[in-house]
């Protein structure tokens, strides 16, 4: 994946001494930990895990936001943020049914980088670069070169999408989004808001979470300067993520009018347990945040480790049912390549 890190304004970063000087977005995505050794060091984890570590990233890189880092517990190799960025030897692993496009994003292409799986709505991949390598990333190997960048790049998708009256919402992803420059963003945004039958525009992104200063002025204004109604989907997987200058982050979309949904992958060893589950939403919830989609893991090559069966994700959405308002409780899907929606496992 490619990393990008354009202009933008200083604010307070997260309140561990290490980072409470004002730092830029930009500058925090400059500095993330890229050393599998140096994350280990710094968690004070046993010798055998940097050699894994190494290993690992070899063949997915090693991407992880020092803000986020700070909130693992040191000396915790089973620590539920680290699991989800840390490489372990498993990822070479190849059991059978773990494929490298198990969302079938290959088929679903419209013109490069445009994807249409489901009816009235189309997602544009913006970028191949992150504000984190998730370990269980459904496109860890998406031909990331082979996409369009830039608005002018963009061209043959946005004519693709004014051709096709039935498309009324188009989602931002990558990569993730948020790590283009606002100014990119707002001349993309402007010329979907000038295509009339496009209602919507919906930003998918870990930035909140990992780099919650990236929610900025700048940012809001474009997000929600069009005609177009904003939506942002939020990925926590676990209520540690969801500290003080995370909910300030998602406070900013709320007080701006945006929509703002939650979606989690259900993974072992992190989220897999019905306390923290209802611990997640019921944060969520209090910050206007909606627990939107529970996902069944996408069978990536790599992630296998992190699969938990349909039948325990069923019982700990039965579990949270008897425990939160309806409200409250994700809907437990699954992605099947091909289907003209997500499946609704329980």
């Amino acid at each position: 994946m490619r990393i990008v890190t354009p202009s933008g304004d200083p604010v307070r970063t997260a309140s561990a001494d290490e980072f409470s000087e004002p730092v830029r977005w930009q500058s925090a995505m400059k500095r993330a930990l890229r050393d599998p050794a140096e994350l280990c060091r710094r968690l004070q984890l046993p010798d055998s895990c940097v050699d894994a570590a190494i290993a690992a990233a070899a063949d997915f890189p090693l991407f992880v936001p020092r803000e986020f880092a700070a909130k693992m517990t040191p000396g915790d190799p089973h620590d539920p943020l680290l699991l989800q960025v840390l490489p372990v030897l498993r990822e070479l692993e190849s059991p059978q049914g773990f494929t490298a496009d198990p969302v079938g994003d290959s088929d679903a292409t419209l013109t490069p980088g445009l994807l249409q799986k489901y009816a009235g709505r189309a997602l544009l991949v913006t970028t191949g670069a992150c504000a984190v390598h998730c370990r269980y990333c459904f496109r860890r190997h998406f031909p990331y070169t082979e996409v369009p960048s830039g608005v002018a790049a963009w061209q043959e998708a946005i004519d693709a999408l004014a051709g096709d009256e039935s498309i009324h919402e188009v989602l931002l992803s990558g990569g993730d989004p948020l790590t283009l420059a606002d100014a990119t963003l707002a001349e993309l945004a402007q010329q979907l808001a000038a295509i009339p039958h496009l209602r919507r525009i919906r930003v998918h992104s870990r930035l909140p979470i990992m780099i919650p200063q990236r929610i900025n002025d700048q940012l809001l204004a474009w997000l929600t300067g069009t005609r177009l109604t904003p939506i942002v989907v939020i990925h926590a997987n676990h209520p540690r993520e969801l500290d003080r200058p995370v909910l300030e982050s998602i406070d900013r979309l709320n007080q701006a009018g945006v929509m703002v949904l939650n979606q989690a992958v259900l993974l072992a060893g992190i989220n897999d347990d019905v306390e923290v589950l209802a611990e997640l939403s019921e944060r969520l919830v209090d910050q206007r945040v909606a627990p939107y989609y529970l996902h069944q893991l996408d069978r990536v090559k790599g992630a296998a480790h992190f699969e938990v069966s349909r039948e325990r994700g069923a019982e700990l959405i039965r579990q949270l049912r008897t425990r939160l308002p309806g409200y409250a409780v994700p809907r437990y899907v699954e992605e099947i390549a091909g289907e003209p929606n997500k499946t609704i496992i329980a």
